[in-house]
Formats: structure tokens, C-alpha cells, sequence
């Protein structure tokens, strides 16, 4: 082997830097076993022991170079969240709000349906919002033009005038929201730096504009985390009204609504001009308060129904009266307090038409962010009267707001957030304060009333404190928010996914025992059935393991438990390439040819086969990597590295290794006495058997393309949208799913699925209810709900925050648009992988017939995989659902597939060059009984390897493994049964065409 001291240098070389990237991780482990010992147990301690360690100097590399803690954990291996715990949550920015904003809240009906209907495309198409948002506009009328309503926006008003054609307009918008995004995604990371969150990762997602990924590994407390991110930071101060300024006017609005609803039932209409009301004096009040007392309260003889149906609106906010119905709190801005769950209602109430007529134009309504203070259930919210200016808008903004801190106030007993303002914003502020003693001042964000205290003296100076009963970590969040600044548009999230620790630590364990069994169980193989060269072989799958690992430490790559299964499967796959040349080197000893010409013939022949058979994976491993998502970008990671690492340790590691030992004159073995001649006089008329196989395969095609129509598809909430929770009940043996399903239906009011889940005490939970709802506050509904429905199966006493951390082991998100994503990118993926596999067997091969036999085992090869989770979805005792896992099992085994078909290919057109005179059936035959060997070989080790994760390898990547395994054996049918008898009689129909044609021609002339 020429260069061998090249390679030697090169090989070494990459074991010296794996070492290096490598200890970077076992440093960081140990660091994070001094926490836990230090901790003992305690999550919060663990994490302030870790804050306190991040600059301390903790690896100092031979000498050279000192790192801190914090740059040991950015060059560590990071795990994935299911190894870890934690969340990955992927944010969409509303760009459709945005423009909504820049065209200064239009009223102009083409631009309003334009909206809509770019909304409704874009759940079904490639093209960013803003394209579409033009299209529908042109569409909907040709004529019109987007610059009579930007034209006027102040936003714009120096980037588009009148004449701005629509393109222009559109420019300027998609700049303008780009500017947005990317001033929301620093906001974004300056909040997430500022939580103190283990190696977190936010990072702008390619392809449709405005979506965020945002992970955090280790975090435990969701709510917390969702309220850091969906916070848009929009701090604003009002004035306020009095509860006896208000009080009749409620009054009025409940007789109002009464009459309004009364009149919907039967069916008429008795809404009448409502005229601008005055504020109503205290003796009007005291009047209309006895009259209301008089004539109808609770304590008279009248059901709760009677009750709600004369007032509908304090029948869910409730007044500050006294049991004599006298005012109480008069000179307080709360007006009322409800359920939580009224809170909605209410506000669709005061939002009527008819209902708002009946308030001043500067009075509005909003919620107080915590429940109120003498509430023990945690359920009642008090609801706060604001002023505005007159043209609707507080009396000063938090954009004045240029420094926020938390702090504990020892005498209160409860943490507040103190604020400085800027020179402008003190002034205003210490004027609106000096007019407001005695009265209060509402502290509003985000639309909910954080504070409203009362003004006793003239704040000056431009720091004061906004208060409201916080815990140390609520009151770090809101200074957090306030000094990493306002978000410029709102934020949703639109995917979802929680993994509890608890799940973590047991996928590491399943990850690790199955990697660790796989890999014994290919070691021993080898060296049962190749002795001496097993071992070679061993040396080389282990170098191979350490380069795998050391280059995804350098990449900075996240370790994930697909990803695992990906080095696992990588394993099983490298051994193909040893097994290529060890057959190659057994046939030229069989041939008489001495043991050192015997290898160096051996790689030379096996070394088109193996990079053929390679590149073909590869191409799939790069179009999972391209339209993959989460996970899967983990395992198509692995995979990657995987076959590269392979290829260079099998080529060159071994071949390093046979040459010192000959060199050495040492004798190197490649069988036993059972495996010498193996299958090796073993000869099959595939072909002419071709026919039976082709109606065996059209069988099971046909009955999986029936299962699909009568049994259809376990689609899983990657493909459907929907939430998935996955829990487990300690206090119980065994579940009863029906049981469950009834219980959370009563909660839930929706189809929703219940089954089990992995263990018999353990469920997976899929549900649509809300999934369109993104509201911050509908995922902790949700959760309550959730929680309640299964109460009854609950340990006595257990709370909503023990339950979601020690019951819930993981939750996933996903909303429909990216439900509608994912199944494009897999649809793209799949016909992709065809596409690229048919063009570079018909390059490589210079023959559309092999290209063609190849396509056609892959398509044959994914139906039946896909019909078999079809038939047996309702019956296995684990789950077949069909989601992003299931498309990167499915381009595996086509990547699997396509491997052994090349090889096989290669082999018959190695054939037709050494013997052309011979027929094509007798060399295709041959062929393929040659490479039987290898085939039954390579197929056995992969199917072990799989068999070992499928059985040890935890719940949550069974079903992948379960396509995989199903793929290995028909892969292995079709590459001998299907491609090869396909592309020789395509080949050979289309040889008989040209004779056909040369005989027409010939019988002419």
C-alpha cells in the first residue's frame, strides 16, 4: 500500500485530537458530579453550584492552556433533551401581526381577505408569508395597489410613497420584518443568556421566515420558561377609575346584556343607540344599588339559573358588595373579581358593541397578572378599570424604562422588581405621580396588571418599584424581560417538546446497555467467523467508535438517543465493508494465490463495491440531515460521520494492520473450519425462479396497499398536529386506557387517544383540544386539565407542579402549520432519496435499467414497511405510529437497500467484463450466488445490531427500530429478488428491441 506513512501519521493524528475533544467531556462530567454530591439531590443548589463554577479555571491541558468551566461545556459532547431532560421549543414570530402593524391597522377589506387568505396558503405552501400575502392581494383584485395602505404608516413613511409599485411595497416589508426577527431573536437570546440556563441553544430556523429554536436542557419549570419567551416586555402605566365611578355603569351593562341575550334566544333584535354615559355621582349609585338589593340579590328566592339569567354578567364578576348590598373598596381601581376560567366570557361580554357604548372612550378594562391576594384557591382575578389618554393609549410606556433589578424586600416578605427610567420618562413620571396622590396607578404588561398601587407622594428621580406578591425567580424574569428590552412582535409557540428528567436518565441507561450489547455481540461475530481478521477487523470498529465520538465533539454536534441508534447502526453497517474485502481476499486464496497478493488483490477488487454501496447511504444521510427536523438531524448526524469513519477505518486501518503483520511474516487468518467454503458452491437459478418471486411481491404489495386503504395509518401529532403526553402512574401495576379515556373526556370535551405506553403502567396521551389556541396561558390549562381528569387515580394530595414534573414524563407540542411542514419536507425527502439513488446508479452504472430495477425495490421495499405498521398498528404491544422517526427509518433502509443492490450490481457487471462471451443470465446468476456470502453475512450483523436496540433500546425509538428491522430483510429480499431480475429483463427487453430493429433494417435493404 503506497502512503503508508501518510496514513499512519493522518490516523494517529485524528486519535490525538478525538482524545483532546474528547476530555473536554470528561472534564465537564466531573464537574457535574462534584454538584451532585454537593446538592445531594437538591436541583436548585446543583444548578447555583454550577452558576458558581462557570469562570473558575477547571482543566488546564497539559500545561499549555487553562480552560474555564464554561469552555469545557461549549467543547463538550452535548446530549441531546432525551437523554437530558429538558425543552426544545420552536417559536414562530407572527408576520402576519406584523404587517398588520406596518399598514397601521387597515380596515381596507382586499387587504384584510389578502391576510386571510395568505394564512390559509401557507399551512400548504413552500413560499414565505410576505409572497404570499401578494399573490392573494393581486389576486383578489388586480387593480388595487399595496401602497395606498402603506403609503400612510408612519413606520414607512420615508421607504414607500403613493408611487411604489407592489414589488417595491413588498421590499420594504420583508425587510422591515426581517429587521424585526432579527431585533426579536437577540431580545430572545439576551433573555435566555440572562436565565441561567446549561448550554441553551436559540438559533433562526431556515427556510419559512420567523421561526426560532430555542433548547434548554435540564430545565424542569415549563410554565416559567414559556412565560420568559412568549413575554413581549410591553410595560405601560394608566391611570385608573374608582369602583363607584364604575359600579353602575356595571350595573347598566348587566340589565343591558340581560336584555341583549334574552332577545338572541328568541330570535330578535333589541339593540338600540346607546348615548355616551356621564360618570354617576355616589347617591346615584347608593339609589340604583338599593334598587338593584330590592328587587333581585341571591338571598331571595331564586335559583343560581334564574340568577344568571337576569344577570349574566355578575353572575361571573362578582361585585364588592357587603351582605347588606352595600358598596365596599369604593376608592379602589378593582371593579370585580372572577373564576379564571369566567375571565374570558366576561371579556367577550364587555366587548359588545352595545355593552362598551355604555363606558366612557378612556376607560379600559384588564386582568390582574396574579391571583388577588386574599384568594386561597389561587383561582380569583380581579379585574381593574384603566384611563387612557384620549387617543387610547397609557400614560407613559416602558420604552423610557433603561435599567431593571430584582430585589427582596425583607419587610414586605416578598421579592419586587425595582425600575430606572431615563431623563424623560422620570419627568413624565414624576408629573403623573404628583397628580395621582391619594389615587392609584396601574403598572400593566403585557395587557395584565402586574401592580396598582396608591400614590402617596411625587416620585421623583425616575426609580421606583413595581410590586405584586413575587417570588425571587418571578421577579428575576420581569427585570429580565424589562432590560433585555420589548419584543417587536408578538411570539408564538407553535411546537413543542418537554422531557423530565426521569425519562432522560433511563434513555441514557437503555441507550448505553444497547450500544454495549450490539457491540459485543458484532465483535464476537467477526472473530467466530473471519478468526484473525475478526480481530483486524474489532481494531477497527473501535478506532472507528473513538473517531465517531471525537468528531462530534468537535463539531459540537448533539448527542440524542436516535442518535445513538445511529452510531449503533453504523457499527453494524462498517462491518459490511470488512466483510466486502475479507470475501474478496477468501476468493484469491481459494484461487491459489499467496497470502500478501491475496489482500492487496482483495482491496483492490472490493474497493468499487464498498465506495459504490457507501455513497449511496451517504446521499440518504444527507437528505435526512437536509429535510430533517430535531432528532433526526441527530441521528442523520451520527450517520454521516458514521460511514465516513467507517470507510477510512475499514480501507486503511486494516489494511495498516495487515501489512505490519506481514511485514512481521506473521500468519493471518480469514476463516474456520465452518466458514472456509460457506455457501460457496452454493448455486441458485435466481432467475429463473424470477417469476414466482414477482407475483410473491406483487402479494405483498397488494395487501399493503389494501391495509392502507381499510386500516389506514397511526399518524402520530408529527403529521396531524396535536399535543402528546406521556405518563406514568408510580402508585400503579397496570392501567385501564378505557378507564382514562373517560375520565379525561369529561375534561378534555374532545377526541382524544389513550393507550399504552412501554410499561403496563404507562400511557401515552394524544389530544387536539386548543392545538389552534395560542394564547400563553393555554398549555398551563391544558396541564390543570389534564391534572384534574386524573385525579381520581392520583396519590391523595398530590399538587398540579407534582404531578407535571414526577407523572409527566414528556410532552409534545405540534401545531398544525408545522404538522403541514413536516409531512412536506417527508414527502420531499422520500421522493428526493428515489430521485438522487435512480440518477447515481444510472451515472455510475451508464445503464437506466439498473437505475430502474434499484427504484423500483426501494418504492417495493418502503409499501411493504408501510403496510406492515398499517396491519399491525392496532395489534403490537408497542407503538407503530408514523412520524418524523419512522420517514428516517424508511430513507435508512432505502440508504440499506440500495447498499446491497450496488454491491450486487457491481458484482454482475464485473461479471460481463470477465466473461462477455458468456450469456447475461448465466453471469447474473453467478453473480448473485457469489455475493451470497457477503449478503447473508452483512444482513445478519445489521439485524443483530438492530435486534439488540429494538429489545434494549428503550420505548421511545421501538417502533423506528421495529421499521428498520422490517426494512433489513425485505431490503436483502429485494436487492436479489426484485432489482437484479428486473433490470435483466428490462436490459434484455430492450437488447431484443434493437435486434428486432436491426433485422427491419437489414430485411430493407
Amino acid at each position: 500500500m503506497r502512503g503508508k506513512g501518510a496514513i499512519w501519521f493522518l490516523t494517529i493524528t485524528l486519535i490525538l485530537v478525538s482524545i483532546y475533544q474528547l476530555s473536554f467531556t470528561y472534564v465537564s462530567y466531573r464537574v457535574k458530579k462534584q454538584a451532585k454530591e454537593y446538592a445531594k439531590g437538591d436541583y436548585q443548589k446543583e444548578a447555583a453550584y454550577l452558576d458558581s463554577m462557570a469562570n473558575e479555571v477547571v482543566y488546564n491541558f497539559l500545561g499549555l492552556k487553562k480552560y474555564t468551566f464554561r469552555e469545557v461545556q461549549q467543547r463538550e459532547i452535548n446530549l441531546g433533551l432525551d437523554l437530558q431532560g429538558g425543552m426544545n421549543i420552536t417559536m414562530q414570530i407572527s408576520v402576519e401581526d406584523m404587517i398588520r402593524s406596518l399598514a397601521n391597522n387597515s380596515d381596507d377589506t382586499t387587504f384584510l381577505k389578502a391576510l386571510e387568505l395568505a394564512k390559509q396558503r401557507e399551512t400548504t405552501s413552500n413560499k414565505d408569508f410576505i409572497t404570499l400575502f401578494g399573490e392573494a392581494f393581486h389576486e383578489l383584485d388586480p387593480n388595487a395597489r399595496l401602497a395606498t395602505i402603506f403609503a400612510t404608516s408612519p413606520q414607512l413613511k420615508d421607504k414607500i410613497n403613493f408611487n411604489s409599485s407592489d414589488q417595491e411595497v413588498l421590499n420594504v416589508l420583508r425587510q422591515e420584518v426581517q429587521d424585526a426577527i432579527d431585533n426579536a431573536f437577540n431580545i430572545l437570546r439576551t433573555r435566555i443568556d440572562r436565565f441561567g440556563v446549561t448550554q441553551p441553544n436559540i438559533q433562526l430556523l431556515q427556510g419559512k421566515t420567523g421561526r426560532i429554536l430555542v433548547e434548554l436542557p435540564g430545565v424542569k419549570d415549563e410554565e416559567r420558561v414559556r412565560n420568559l419567551l412568549q413575554r413581549t416586555a410591553k410595560l405601560e402605566f394608566y391611570e385608573t377609575y374608582t369602583y363607584k365611578d364604575i359600579y353602575p355603569l356595571l350595573l347598566e351593562a348587566d340589565k343591558k346584556l340581560s336584555e341583549i341575550l334574552r332577545a338572541k334566544q328568541l330570535g330578535t333584535d333589541t339593540t338600540s343607540a346607546v348615548s355616551q354615559p356621564s360618570l354617576a355621582t355616589e347617591d346615584t349609585t347608593k339609589s340604583l344599588l338599593d334598587e338593584a338589593v330590592a328587587q333581585d340579590t341571591l338571598q331571595q328566592a331564586q335559583t343560581l339559573e334564574q340568577f344568571q339569567k337576569e344577570h349574566p354578567l355578575f353572575a361571573l364578576l362578582k361585585p364588592y358588595v357587603d351582605e347588606n348590598g352595600n358598596l365596599i373598596r369604593q376608592d379602589y381601581a378593582a371593579v370585580g373579581y372572577a373564576l379564571k376560567r369566567d375571565m374570558k366570557k366576561i371579556d367577550q361580554y364587555l366587548s359588545m358593541p352595545e355593552i362598551k357604548a355604555l363606558f366612557p372612550r378612556d376607560l379600559k378594562f384588564a386582568w390582574t397578572a396574579k391571583p388577588a391576594f386574599w384568594d386561597k384557591s389561587g383561582q380569583v382575578y380581579e379585574l381593574i378599570a384603566l384611563k387612557t389618554t384620549r387617543d387610547g393609549n397609557p400614560q407613559l410606556t416602558g420604552d423610557v424604562v433603561v435599567d431593571a433589578r430584582h430585589e427582596y424586600n425583607q419587610i414586605k416578605g416578598s421579592a419586587e422588581v425595582t425600575m430606572i427610567m431615563n431623563a424623560q420618562g422620570a419627568q413624565i413620571w414624576a408629573k403623573l405621580t404628583r397628580a395621582n396622590i391619594g389615587r392609584q396607578i396601574a403598572i400593566v404588561l403585557d395587557g395584565l396588571v402586574y401592580s396598582y398601587p396608591t400614590v402617596q407622594t411625587e416620585i421623583k428621580g425616575g426609580v421606583s418599584q413595581i410590586t405584586g406578591d413575587f417570588t425571587i425567580s418571578e421577579a428575576q424574569d420581569l427585570a429580565n424581560v424589562l432590560k433585555s428590552g420589548k419584543l417587536p412582535v408578538s411570539v408564538q409557540i407553535v411546537e413543542l417538546e418537554h422531557v423530565g428528567p426521569t425519562l432522560g436518565r433511563e434513555s441514557i441507561r437503555a441507550g448505553l446497555l444497547s450500544f454495549l450489547i450490539a457491540f459485543l455481540v458484532v465483535l464476537a461475530y467477526m472473530v467466530f467467523y473471519y478468526r484473525g481478521a475478526g480481530l483486524v477487523s474489532d481494531v477497527a470498529l473501535l478506532v472507528n467508535v473513538f473517531l465517531i465520538m471525537g468528531v462530534l465533539a468537535s463539531l459540537g454536534a448533539v448527542l440524542t438517543l436516535p442518535g445513538i441508534a445511529g452510531i449503533i447502526l453504523t457499527i453494524g453497517m462498517s462491518v459490511d465493508a470488512n466483510v466486502i474485502i475479507y470475501e474478496r481476499i477468501k476468493e484469491e486464496l481459494r484461487n491459489g494465490k499467496g497470502l500478501k497478493l491475496a489482500i492487496k488483490d482483495g482491496y483492490n477488487a472490493a474497493y468499487s463495491a464498498i465506495l459504490d454501496a457507501n455513497i449511496t447511504t451517504l446521499l440518504t444521510g444527507i437528505i435526512l440531515f437536509v429535510f430533517g427536523h430535531g432528532p433526526i438531524q441527530g441521528f442523520a448526524t451520527t450517520l454521516i460521520i458514521g460511514i465516513l469513519t467507517s470507510l477510512y477505518t475499514a480501507i486503511f486501518v486494516t489494511r495498516l494492520i495487515f501489512d505490519a503483520r506481514l511485514e512481521k511474516n506473521k500468519p493471518i487468518t480469514f476463516w474456520n473450519k465452518w466458514t472456509k467454503d460457506f455457501m460457496q458452491n452454493v448455486k441458485v437459478d435466481f432467475l429463473g425462479k424470477r417469476k414466482i418471486f414477482y407475483v410473491v411481491s406483487g402479494i405483498l404489495v397488494t395487501l399493503s396497499i389494501l391495509s392502507l386503504f381499510v386500516n389506514g395509518l397511526d399518524l402520530g401529532v408529527d403529521f396531524v398536529g396535536g399535543r402528546t403526553y406521556v405518563i406514568r402512574f408510580d402508585n400503579m401495576k397496570k392501567v385501564n386506557t378505557v378507564e382514562i379515556a373517560a375520565l379525561v373526556r369529561k375534561e378534555l370535551k374532545k377526541m382524544h387517544v389513550v393507550k399504552t405506553y412501554g410499561y403496563e403502567n404507562q400511557i401515552k396521551l394524544i389530544t387536539k383540544y386548543k392545538i389552534d389556541d395560542n394564547e400563553p396561558g393555554v398549555e398551563s390549562e391544558i396541564d390543570s386539565l389534564i391534572y384534574v381528569s386524573l385525579k381520581p387515580l392520583l396519590p391523595e394530595g398530590l399538587s398540579l407542579k407534582e404531578f407535571t414534573q414526577n407523572y409527566v414524563l414528556s410532552k409534545q407540542k405540534v401545531g398544525p402549520t408545522i404538522a403541514s411542514d413536516i409531512k412536506r419536507a417527508a414527502t420531499y425527502s422520500v421522493l428526493f432519496a428515489l430521485l438522487v439513488i435512480f440518477l447515481y446508479i444510472f451515472i455510475r452504472f451508464r445503464n437506466w435499467q439498473y437505475g430502474l430495477g434499484a427504484t423500483v425495490a426501494l418504492i417495493h421495499d418502503s409499501l411493504i414497511t408501510i403496510g406492515v405498521f398499517s396491519a399491525f398498528y392496532k395489534i403490537m404491544p408497542f407503538s407503530l405510529e408514523i412520524d418524523q422517526s419512522f420517514i428516517a427509518a424508511i430513507l435508512t433502509v432505502v440508504g440499506y437497500s440500495v447498499n446491497d443492490t450496488v454491491i450486487v450490481f457491481d458484482r454482475i457487471r464485473e461479471y460481463l467484463k470477465l466473461h462477455p462471451h458468456r450469456s447475461s443470465y448465466i453471469n447474473t446468476n453467478e453473480a448473485l450466488s457469489s455475493t451470497l456470502s457477503r449478503t447473508v453475512n452483512t444482513s445478519l450483523t445489521t439485524f443483530f445490531v438492530l435486534l439488540v436496540i429494538f429489545l434494549f433500546g428503550g420505548e421511545v425509538i421501538r417502533g423506528f427500530i421495529f421499521a428498520m428491522l422490517i426494512g433489513v430483510v425485505v431490503g436483502t429480499y429485494s436487492s436479489l429478488f426484485v432489482a437484479t431480475p428486473l433490470s435483466f429483463d428490462t436490459i434484455r427487453s430492450n437488447e431484443k428491441k434493437i435486434e428486432l430493429k436491426k433485422k427491419a433494417e437489414e430485411e430493407k435493404r
